[in-house]
Order: structure tokens, then C-alpha cells, then sequence
């Protein structure tokens, strides 16, 4: 259970940090190596970028977690407490169907690179499908922070209970 919950609280930012940290070392030793040894990885400048999709879709569900992404907190902490809720509401909504149908096309994506063996470019074996992976799995999780904040707001309109519409990007 223990590490159900810490998983919970932290995979965002596990998978963020790796790659992050991934993408920041390979190009700061392809940088070396060019300027020092004239030689570079033939890979070193695309494997970084298809790196980068974790970290922008995977960055995209922490906000949405966190409720830092795209809302209008100015106007919604101005309005009555059911109009609150029900934009809320609306935003779960978006966010589901918005997930679906990104989830959709990029499995598409994925399966075409897959079935094509579509590999990395500059490497031999390193296939492109498994970063497009990022794309379906970040917008799943999605879905799944979306309906926990829906379940956590249900329990705060039933109570009457101040709603979360401010986002806290340093902690909750």
C-alpha cells in the first residue's frame, strides 16, 4: 500500500527527472565530445528530442494533477460556489474527451511506427514507437488524475467544503 501511495504522489516527477536528467547529460557529453574530440553520437541530437515527449506529455498530466494547467483561477475564485463547481465539472469533461481523442490518434501513431519498425535515427535498434508510447500513456494517466480530482471535488461539493479552484504549483 505504502508504495501504491508513493507512487501516486511521485510518478510524475520520477519519470520528469529521468528523462530530464537523461536529456541534459546526453547533450551535455555530445557537446564535450564535439568541441574537445571533433566526434559525436549520430544519435545525440534525435534521441534527446523524442526524450522530450515524456517530459512535455508526462509535465501536462502533473499540471493537471496539481491543477496548474489552463483555467482561469482569477475568475473562477470570484464565482458563487455551485458556478465553482460546475466549471470544474466542465473542465473534467474536456480533459476526458480531449485525453480520448489524443489517446486514439497516437496509438495509431504508435502501432504505424511499430508495424513499420520504425527506429531512432542515427541508431541501429532503438525503435521510435517506444517514445511515441509517451503520447497514449501520458494522456491514460490524464485521465486517471481527472478523475481523481473529480472524486476529491464530489466529496468537497457534498460536504460544502471550499473548493480546490487555485492552483499551488510548490505543494499541495
Amino acid at each position: 500500500m505504502f508504495i501504491l501511495r508513493w507512487l501516486d504522489e511521485n510518478i510524475e516527477k520520477v519519470i520528469i527527472l529521468v528523462n530530464y536528467v537523461a536529456m541534459a547529460a546526453i547533450i551535455f557529453v555530445e557537446v564535450i565530445r564535439r568541441f574537445l574530440f571533433n566526434e559525436q553520437a549520430a544519435w545525440s541530437s534525435t534521441i534527446p528530442i523524442y526524450l522530450f515527449l515524456w517530459v512535455c506529455w508526462i509535465g501536462c498530466t502533473y499540471n493537471v494533477k496539481i491543477r496548474a494547467h489552463l483555467k482561469f483561477d482569477e475568475l473562477r475564485t470570484r464565482m458563487p460556489y455551485p458556478a465553482q463547481f460546475a466549471c470544474l465539472m466542465l473542465d473534467a469533461m474536456l480533459w476526458i474527451i480531449f485525453a480520448v481523442i489524443v489517446i486514439i490518434y497516437s496509438a495509431e501513431q504508435v502501432m504505424l511506427a511499430r508495424d513499420n519498425f520504425a527506429i531512432v535515427q542515427g541508431t541501429d535498434d532503438v525503435l521510435q514507437w517506444w517514445f511515441y508510447l509517451a503520447t497514449p500513456l501520458a494522456f491514460s494517466l490524464l485521465i486517471f488524475r481527472v478523475l481523481q480530482n473529480v472524486m476529491y471535488d464530489l466529496a468537497c461539493y457534498r460536504k460544502g467544503e471550499p473548493l480546490k479552484v487555485k492552483a499551488n504549483i510548490f505543494g499541495e
